[in-house]
């Protein structure tokens, strides 16, 4: 009797585990991208009270932010494969090392990005648009945003270790702090605020998308400051002496290279391809440009619950793997691999009542509006497919190690498929915006297709610390 009743003993207990771990991990991260998924969208929302131009020139400037933000994505979820599976070992030493990497690859590619965005803005939202008022605006946000570009590397490295270390709290309420901040700044200085106090008078200018990227700099700054303040504090175990976190041997350089370069290497590309996306929108006109950038950041209020659990899954199964139990973190992934395509067909639904209130926050055409509805219901039904995709991608296959896979996966459809499939629907057929963003979509199916496959191979698992 005993005997019989191990086997569904043993599995309640890792369902119990399994929620457990996605209440205490997944969910907070969750919580943190959905403000962190604010923090990016407040600029367009506030921006889009202006015009069609401004959330143009806002979206395009954000394409350069987006590629630094894939980069500095690739190395810190390339370094987070290590330092969950050290979690997993209590090798505190190996976290460190692993962080002065990150640290210091991201703070190269920030400054470099920086530089460029502030030296010569209008050159690069040109390679997006020709408009000549989208040009001047958009290099005007780029010109003072990209002072924020090094803040948010430091930030984001230690973001990703405090999450890989199961400190998702802080990351949490640093980006909740950014938000607030983010909404006083940017009310204050894209419309402008007279005060009087007694006999005094401040007047604070209304400075449109520019004084949207002050508000964005002063956010980061802040969002940084209460990262490190509290987490030396408190002395988290990612949070070691400069000496210590930046003494890595060649290696720790090497072995880190081998496994985080093609993580690297598939955001780059990934980002890349998704700015050639919006090149194609905003070269088939400013109407459609504007389309796709409310359909973007509409979407992301729902998407953020998927890229939570994407990293969250990563957390979760990389621990197990470091400490040696391979056979739950295969349950693991099972579970991931149908639970969140399950809620994206859930959260997909929402998409269609979201698209009903555009009216009410985008001041625009009602052209624009119904070109982004239909993007919204295209989106809706992908919503699955992009979900598992997200699951397998980043949550699976770079906790497992496989990540020369899941840059296969991820970019090949898209350079092969997805990209020369919207590039003749615009400039070929000439299509609708909403039927080229159709297009654009196709490589979700692909990519799940083949990701299912070497999930049932189970090839993905690996353990990258020994």
């Amino acid at each position: 009797m005993i005997h019989t009743l191990l086997p569904g003993r043993k599995k309640s207990e890792s369902l119990q585990g399994f929620y457990k771990a996605l209440l205490f991990i997944a969910l907070p991260i969750t919580l943190q991208q959905l403000m962190q998924t604010f923090v990016n969208m407040l600029d367009t929302i506030m921006v889009g009270q202006l015009g069609a131009v401004q959330i143009a020139a806002v979206g395009l400037g954000n394409q350069i932010f987006f590629i630094l933000n894939m980069i500095l994505f690739g190395i810190s979820s390339g370094g987070s494969i290590f330092i969950a599976q050290y979690w997993g070992k209590k090798d505190i030493a190996g976290i460190r090392h692993t962080m002065g990497i990150m640290l210091s690859i991201s703070m190269i590619v920030s400054l470099l990005f920086a530089f460029l965005a502030i030296i010569f803005p209008e050159t690069l939202i040109s390679l997006y648009s020709k408009d000549p008022a989208v040009i001047s605006s958009g290099g005007s946000y780029l010109r003072y945003v990209g002072i924020s570009y090094p803040f948010m590397a430091f930030g984001f490295v230690y973001q990703f270790a405090f999450r890989s270390t199961e400190h998702v709290r802080l990351p949490m309420v640093s980006t909740m702090v950014s938000f607030f901040i983010n909404a006083l700044f940017n009310y204050l200085l894209i419309f402008g605020m007279s005060f009087s106090i007694g006999r005094f008078c401040l007047t604070v200018p209304a400075m449109g998308v520019t004084g949207a990227a002050i508000a964005t700099v002063i956010s980061r700054v802040a969002e940084l400051a209460i990262l490190l303040i509290y987490s030396y504090s408190k002395h988290y175990e990612a949070s070691g002496p400069l000496k210590e976190i930046f003494n890595f041997d060649h290696y720790t350089v090497i072995r880190f290279i081998k496994i985080a370069l093609p993580v690297i290497f598939n955001e780059t590309l990934w980002g890349t391809g998704i700015t050639i996306q919006n090149s194609i929108f905003a070269h088939a006109g400013t109407n459609s440009i504007a389309a796709f950038n409310i359909t973007t950041t509409v979407s992301q209020l729902t998407w953020v619950f998927f890229i939570g659990m994407g990293n969250g899954a990563a957390i979760i199964i990389g621990k197990r793997i470091g400490s040696g139990n391979a056979d739950e973190a295969r349950r693991y992934a099972n579970r991931f691999a149908w639970f969140m395509p399950l809620m994206a067909f859930f959260f997909g639904i929402l998409l269609y009542p979201l698209s009903l209130t555009l009216p009410l926050i985008f001041k625009v055409d009602r052209g624009i509006l119904w070109q982004a509805q239909l993007m919204l219901v295209v989106l809706m039904c992908n919503y699955p497919f992009n979900a598992f995709n997200m699951c397998m991608i980043v949550g699976i296959c770079r906790s497992g190690g496989d990540t020369k896979f899941g840059a296969f996966c991820d970019l090949f459809w898209m350079w092969t498929v997805s990209i020369p499939l919207g590039f003749a629907a615009a400039f070929v057929f000439h299509w609708e915006p909403w039927q080229i963003y159709l297009c654009l979509q196709t490589e979700q199916l692909l990519k799940a297709v083949t990701g299912f496959i070497r999930l049932r191979s189970g090839r993905w698992l690996h353990n990258v610390t020994f």
